[in-house]
């Protein structure tokens, strides 16, 4: 949490987080989606964003790249740096 929160607005935020943590999944990355836009000032992305999230998606798409499970990345790389 950041220091910049006031310590009465704690309380709060912290409610709203667990009323959040209680949504579902896809209820929740849409709540986070709505948060992200407010903060942002936008809800569409750059049109170089957009042009560069469909390439990336044909690439998954077509099988030019692979995809690893996030845990499995942040464990390899954890092993090859802590060693």
């Amino acid at each position: 949490m950041s220091t910049a929160v006031q310590p009465l607005k704690v309380a709060a935020l912290q409610r709203i987080e667990a009323e959040a943590l209680r949504l579902n999944p896809d209820e929740r990355a849409e709540l986070a989606e709505r948060l992200w836009a407010s903060v942002e000032g936008s809800d569409s992305p750059d049109p170089a964003w957009e042009a560069e999230i469909k390439r990336r998606m044909q690439e998954v798409d077509s099988g030019a790249v692979h995809c690893r499970p996030w845990d499995e990345v942040m464990t390899e790389l954890r092993a090859k740096h802590q060693g």
